[in-house]
């Protein structure tokens, strides 16, 4: 079973890694040091999840229908515009590079909950893909499954703790608002693609 767990993580990191909404989030809760433990077990848990409904099967019944994956990219697309704004607000103000007013648990985890079930590339990649891949391996696609569970909650935990253990040197007003660009930059790219894709 060795090494279909492997095959489950390294395909889980190979999808997981490439930066998104989800990975950009992380990393700014992360260097400002705000609840970055609870974004980084909500990141990790619906993960976790979605890799069993498409384990499960609920995958290839979302792929048939089309108008679910149409409604749920334009949401996200919505979404991600939307919190590019804020991030380009936040660059644009010298206040808003100061994490000095942190933003409410409930605030941040509410944005991290949207980043992953408002993001279609999450059901694509997590729920189809890993789906597909996990079924491919008959009977011991629950073995891949572990896996890329616990590649999921190995990749938020050190890009999360990685970004509040340099957090210190990073907390310079032009970081901050480097940090912010990026993050701007990265949803609208993303919500581009979404829209035209």
């Amino acid at each position: 079973m060795l090494p279909v767990i492997l095959a489950g993580l390294v395909s889980g990191l190979g999808l997981i890694i490439a930066i998104g909404a989800q990975n950009a989030f992380v990393l700014r809760q992360g260097i400002r040091r705000e609840h970055i433990g609870s974004v980084i077990l909500i990141c990790a848990v619906a993960d976790i999840l979605l890799i069993s409904v498409g384990t499960a099967g609920v995958g290839a019944l979302v792929s048939s229908q089309p108008t679910v994956l149409t409604v749920i990219r334009w949401l996200g697309a919505g979404y991600l515009l939307w919190f590019a704004w804020g991030s380009l607000r936040s660059a644009a103000r010298p206040a808003g590079l100061v994490a000095s007013r942190p933003a409410s648990r409930g605030s941040v985890l509410t944005t991290a909950l949207a980043l992953t079930f408002l993001n279609p590339h999450v059901y694509l990649d997590t729920v189809l893909l890993l789906g597909t891949l996990a079924a491919s391996h008959g009977e011991a696609r629950w073995w891949f499954a572990l896996g890329a569970c616990v590649g999921s909650l190995v990749w938020f935990s050190a890009l999360g703790l990685g970004a509040h253990a340099l957090s210190r040197p990073l907390s310079s007003p032009t970081t901050w608002r480097v940090v912010d660009l990026l993050v701007a930059l990265v949803m609208v790219v993303l919500a581009v693609r979404l829209l035209l894709g």
